[in-house]
């Protein structure tokens, strides 16, 4: 039987040697010095590993990590119609597996903990994500305008789903959401179906929004609404709804998303690569006040998904949106990618304190790209990289030990071997 406790001795936590203890999951004593049970597990960070808070990524299609540098350099439609779709039509549910345990690798190994996944074959993702040890919510995809068969067997899809709930939910770490693409691959009545299923199912919903200026004019030419104001009207925007990308958006849109709860996955380098459009930081946080996640879409788009990169380029791209270095703080952004993301799925993690479910990071503060060290989150947002996280833990779960991942390379291996049959399709 695994230890149940954890001690992280002698680590740095807000510029001070401490020890943190870890039960049950979650962090129950942080002092000068902390007695460790008899059966206690001790990691020594000997003053050089400092602990931090571990990220928590709002939207992506994990499996992807197989179609990495498929296609690039194109705008979005010609993108999905002429090179992803068709090759996704295409992929096993032994891809989705081996794909999705590729990305799960690359997310320990740059410090996220949780991933918001829409692909196909979800019960794969969650089979990876229970040996991996993740947090992850996966969705329930909902499409429109395909045939018959593929309709019914999608259908099939979510039935086993949800039939599978209890036991998919049952560790806490995992959870099932609903996934309708977006407003122009889904219909109104489906929309609306999703809708109420969120509300009275107690589903996250996670849909992508106004990514695209094509999707923002066919929306008011075809229902003479913004897309927000249309998803409103159906009444897909609450608390539990979570909104990738969200570019065009007009004041009201901001404020309406404001009002009703819902959170934005900002995916600034997906949306760079893409050409998709500015988000504009400032006016929807520092204006309006809305509490963005952050999110890094798939590795065909991005064409990474190391939050660590995510979190550099959100900061960036605020102040050249806004003309101004004051906009985007380095303190915000680290906010959002960490408890701002565990908040929007109801985690009560984000932050080292006793009470909060123990997900972590320890950093090697002897890296050279963490010295200086005058601000620990300033260091994590513009400096760091892979190469400064030692350790990673997820409710107690050690995924990565000194740079140790367990099965690492038969992951490789298998990944290889997958993308080797792709590039033949």
């Amino acid at each position: 039987m695994e230890n149940t406790s954890l001690l992280l001795k002698n680590t740095v936590h807000n510029g001070k040697t401490c020890d943190v203890l870890i039960e049950n999951g979650m962090f129950s004593k942080i002092a000068d010095s902390v007695k460790a049970p008899a059966d206690c597990r001790v990691i020594n960070c000997n003053g050089n590993l400092a602990v931090s808070p571990a990220f928590y990524n709002t939207h992506t299609h994990a499996a992807m990590t197989l179609l990495r540098s498929y296609a690039d350099d194109m705008n979005l439609f010609k993108w999905l119609q002429e090179y992803i779709w068709p090759v996704e039509a295409k992929l096993t549910p032994h891809d989705i597996y081996v794909g999705s345990k590729l990305a799960m690798l690359e997310m320990i190994r740059t410090g996220t903990v949780f991933f918001n996944d829409m692909y196909w074959y979800p019960m794969e993702t969650i089979k990876a994500a229970k040996e991996m040890k993740l947090r992850a919510a996966v969705g329930m995809l909902f499409l429109s305008g395909a045939d018959a068969e593929a309709e019914a067997g999608n259908n099939a899809v979510n039935q086993e789903l949800e039939e599978k709930r209890s036991w998919i939910e049952e560790d806490g770490k995992i959870r099932l959401t609903l996934a309708p693409h977006a407003i122009y691959s889904v219909s109104r009545e489906k929309l609306h179906s999703a809708a109420c299923k969120s509300g009275s199912e107690n589903y996250h919903l996670h849909i992508h929004l106004a990514e695209t200026r094509s999707e923002l004019e066919n929306c008011q030419k075809e229902h003479g609404m913004t897309p927000a104001e249309y998803l409103d009207s159906i009444g897909v925007l609450g608390p539990k709804t979570i909104l990738a990308h969200s570019l065009f958006l007009t004041p009201s849109d901001i404020e309406l998303i404001r009002d009703r709860g819902a959170h934005i996955s900002h995916n600034p380098c997906s949306n760079m690569k893409l050409g998709s459009g500015s988000f504009h930081y400032q006016e929807i946080v520092e204006k309006y006040g809305c509490e963005i996640t952050i999110g890094t879409d798939g590795a065909c788009s991005n064409n990474n998904i190391s939050m660590l990169e995510e979190i550099k380029f959100a900061a960036l791209s605020a102040k050249r949106q806004a003309h101004d270095p004051e906009v985007g703080k380095d303190t915000d952004i680290f906010k959002a990618a960490t408890c701002n993301g565990a908040k929007a799925f109801g985690i009560d993690g984000g932050e080292i304190a006793v009470g909060k479910v123990a997900d972590c990071l320890l950093v090697d503060l002897n890296n050279p790209l963490m010295v200086a060290n005058y601000s620990f989150v300033s260091n994590m947002v513009y400096s760091a990289d892979s190469s400064c996280i030692d350790t990673v833990i997820c409710g107690g779960d050690i995924l990565m030990l000194h740079k140790f991942i367990e099965g690492e390379n038969e992951i490789l291996q298998e990944a290889r071997k997958c993308c080797r049959r792709i590039a033949n399709i």
